[in-house]
C-alpha cells in the first residue's frame, strides 16, 4: 500500500464506522474487515458487477479475505441500473442461501452506487439485516457508499424500496477509479460539487482551483476531496441519520435530476449528469423564488459546465411529464412539491409545497433555450 491513508468517521454512536480512503486498500480488506469487528467464523459474500469484475478487482478482495480466514462465495451482477431491481436482489439472496450465510456473516459490496445500494439492501433484509461493508470504486459512490440508504428501484420511481442500514466499514481505494471511463469521472463529480453547494462554501471554492487535477485523478488532490466530500456527507448524517429533517438538504437537485433519469429511462443519463441538471435548475429556480442572487446560480453552472457536466434541460422530455414525476418522488408529501433551494453557496434549505405552477414555467423556459 502506498500513499497517504485519510480517515472520516461518521459518527452514530453505537453504530459509528470508519471511511479509510487511500492507494491499495483493496489488497487490505481482509486485515481491515477484523478491525471492523467482522468474524470470520462465517460465511461471506462479495457482491459485485461484471465490469468491476473484469478489471480485477474482485479477484483482490476474494484473495485477502481468503488469506484472513474468510470462507467466501461471489455474486457478479451484470453492470448497470438496470441490475437495481427486487428480481435481482433476489437472486442474490439465493446466493446468500446457497453460501450458508447466517446471522453472523457479512456482505462486502465492490462497486458503484447500483452495487453498493443493492447489496446494502440485501444485507438489510437478509436474516432482518446482517452486517455489510462497502467497497466504493468509483467517484460516484463516495456519497451513495456512506450514509446506511440502500435500496432498490421500481417501474414507478428510483429507491422507493429500501432501508436505513448503516455499513460497518468503508474501504475506499482510490486506485481503483484509474479504471474509470471519464463519463463516469465526471458523473461523480458532481454529487462533490453539490456537497460543497449544500454545506461548505470553501470546499466549493476549493473545487473551483483544482477542477483539472481533480479530473485527471491526481493522487493527492483525488484523496483530499474524497475526504473533504465524505466529511460532509458524515456530518449531515451524524446529526441526521434517518432524513427527518436535515439530511434532506443532501438532495439537492435530485428532485428534478430522479425524475430526468426515470423518464429518459434508467441508463440514458449517468446519475452525476442528471443530478448536474437538476442543480442547475434548483439554483434557476432558488433565483426564481428570490432566494438567491444570480451572480451564485450561474457560478454554479460554470462549475458543472467545467467539470464537463449536462447543464441544459434535455429537449426531449415534455415537463409537463416531469412535473409528474416530481410530484410522486418518496420526498414529495401528498403530492406536493419539494425541493432544497440555496440561498447563497454552501447554505440551502428545505422547501415544502412549491407552486406548481413557477416550477412548469421555468422547466418549460429552459427547456426552450436548451
Amino acid at each position: 500500500m502506498s500513499g497517504e491513508q485519510q480517515t472520516v468517521t461518521v459518527d452514530l454512536g453505537e453504530r459509528s464506522y470508519q471511511i479509510l480512503i487511500g492507494e491499495g486498500l483493496l489488497h487490505e480488506t481482509g486485515k481491515l474487515a477484523q478491525q471492523a469487528g467482522i468474524s470470520s467464523k462465517s460465511a461471506c459474500l462479495v457482491v459485485s458487477d461484471s465490469h468491476v469484475a473484469a478489471a480485477g478487482h474482485l479477484k483482490k478482495v476474494t484473495d485477502s479475505l481468503r488469506n484472513s480466514g474468510y470462507r467466501v462465495a461471489e455474486a457478479v451482477i451484470p453492470a448497470g441500473e438496470e441490475s437495481k431491481t427486487l428480481a435481482v436482489a433476489e437472486q442474490v439472496f439465493d446466493q446468500a442461501f446457497d453460501a450458508g450465510l447466517d446471522r453472523k456473516s457479512a456482505i462486502f459490496a465492490l462497486g458503484g452506487g447500483v452495487v453498493g445500494d443493492l447489496a446494502g439492501f440485501v444485507a438489510a433484509t437478509y436474516m432482518r439485516g446482517i452486517a455489510f461493508v462497502q467497497l466504493p470504486t468509483t467517484v460516484l459512490a463516495h456519497d451513495s457508499s456512506v450514509g446506511g440508504k440502500v435500496a432498490v428501484n421500481h417501474p414507478k420511481g428510483k429507491n422507493v424500496i429500501g432501508a436505513f442500514h448503516q455499513p460497518k466499514q468503508v474501504v475506499y481505494d482510490i486506485s481503483a477509479l484509474r479504471t474509470l471511463p471519464l463519463r463516469e469521472i465526471r458523473s461523480g463529480v458532481a454529487e462533490v460539487i453539490k456537497h460543497g453547494i449544500i454545506w461548505d462554501r470553501s470546499f466549493f471554492e476549493w473545487i473551483e482551483t483544482s477542477i483539472d487535477p481533480i479530473i485527471e485523478l491526481d493522487s493527492r488532490i483525488l484523496a483530499n476531496m474524497l475526504a473533504r466530500s465524505c466529511a460532509v456527507k458524515a456530518a449531515v448524517v451524524s446529526k441526521d441519520e434517518k432524513e427527518d429533517n436535515l439530511r434532506a438538504i443532501l438532495n439537492f437537485g435530485h428532485t428534478l435530476g430522479h425524475a430526468i433519469e426515470s423518464l429518459a429511462r434508467y441508463g440514458t443519463y449517468t446519475h452525476g449528469e442528471a443530478i448536474s441538471i437538476g442543480m442547475v435548475f434548483a439554483a434557476e429556480l432558488s433565483c426564481e423564488l428570490g432566494k438567491t442572487d444570480r451572480a451564485s446560480a450561474e457560478r454554479i453552472r460554470n462549475l458543472l459546465q467545467r467539470a464537463g457536466l449536462p447543464t441544459e434541460m434535455p429537449a426531449n422530455l415534455d415537463p409537463a411529464a416531469l412535473l409528474q414525476s416530481m410530484k410522486q418522488d418518496k420526498k414529495a408529501t401528498g403530492g406536493k412539491l419539494t425541493f432544497v433551494l440555496m440561498s447563497e453557496i454552501g447554505r440551502v434549505e428545505i422547501i415544502n409545497d412549491i407552486d406548481e405552477t413557477v416550477v412548469l414555467n421555468l422547466l418549460r423556459r429552459l427547456g426552450r433555450s436548451s
